[in-house]
């Protein structure tokens, strides 16, 4: 049976151009400090939830470059690739699509382990290793101990998706009681504890007795801020709310570093896809 290639909205597409965008900019400020500064200076690419490499446009009816290939396309070169999913379908794909390049590195297992055990290490901050990664889960599977590895390692710079459809919908509803626990349990490993709930309910009830929620934009940023005093990332500027055509959040798309200079550019960039948004 062959792959099937998911079918992206708008939101998706803005996602990916953001990505090369800025992987382009990362890669020639890496090869710039390579030739100047620090002739040792390795950067590697690494993405969490890969995907078969192309997707299918709800808006133009057409594949398009997934995130991998964007990688694999950007010019100066990262000096590896690694890419993980758990559908070994899917990692198949993009073993097809790489071919025989022995920099490129395909996992078909769960990223929360992979990323802790071979990948993060390849990045040592000490070494001359720097990485940019992408962790763009399709719900909120992804545990708070890869996000808090990468800002503690110095040497990564991630783009993290805050599924905030999902949780609202399943984890944290209007009614605490109706919540899922196992969605619960999910934001719980997302967030690193159970201060989301914290977060996400302020302490005055409605006319009914039920927690009030925060606002979505309120939420977003305790995460920003959990990223920077938790995590450890010093520049974290406010995330891009990816949405629908009828205006509601998907999702949160923040970027993470320790360098000013990544964030200023990041920023530009989100400022760019947010006016051609109206946002």
């Amino acid at each position: 049976m062959g792959v099937e290639y998911d079918e992206i909205g708008i939101w998706s597409e803005v996602k990916l151009a953001i990505i090369k965008e800025y992987a382009s900019a990362y890669a020639t400020i890496m090869e710039a400090q390579r030739r100047t500064r620090i002739r040792s200076l390795r950067w590697i690419y690494i993405d969490a939830y890969a995907g078969p490499g192309y997707h299918f446009s709800k808006t133009s009816g057409e594949l398009v470059e997934g995130s991998p290939l964007i990688a694999l396309n950007t010019v100066p070169p990262f000096h590896e690739y690694h890419f993980i999913d758990t559908e070994s379908r899917r990692a198949k794909q993009l073993r097809e699509l790489a071919g025989d390049r022995a920099d490129v590195f395909i996992y078909s297992e769960d990223c929360n382990a992979v990323l802790l055990r071979e990948v993060f290490p390849r990045a040592a901050y000490g070494d001359y290793r720097r990485a940019l990664c992408l962790l763009d889960p399709y719900n909120i599977d992804l545990t708070w101990q890869v996000i808090e590895a990468a800002g503690k390692a110095r040497s990564v710079e991630v783009f993290v998706n805050l599924m905030i459809m999902d949780i609202n919908r399943n984890a944290m509803r209007r009614n605490p009681d109706h919540s899922i626990q196992s969605k619960m349990d999910q934001l719980t490993r997302l967030w690193g504890d159970e201060s989301w709930r914290e977060a996400g309910y302020a302490t005055d009830r409605d006319l009914f007795g039920e927690p009030e929620k925060v606002s979505n934009e309120e939420f977003a940023e305790a995460f920003r801020q959990r990223l920077e005093k938790k995590a450890g990332f010093k520049y974290v500027p406010s995330p891009m709310p990816m949405k629908t055509k009828s205006n509601s959040t998907i999702y949160y798309l923040y970027f993470a570093s320790q360098k000013p200079a990544a964030a200023h550019i990041v920023n530009d960039i989100f400022d760019k896809y947010r006016k051609k948004q109206g946002l």
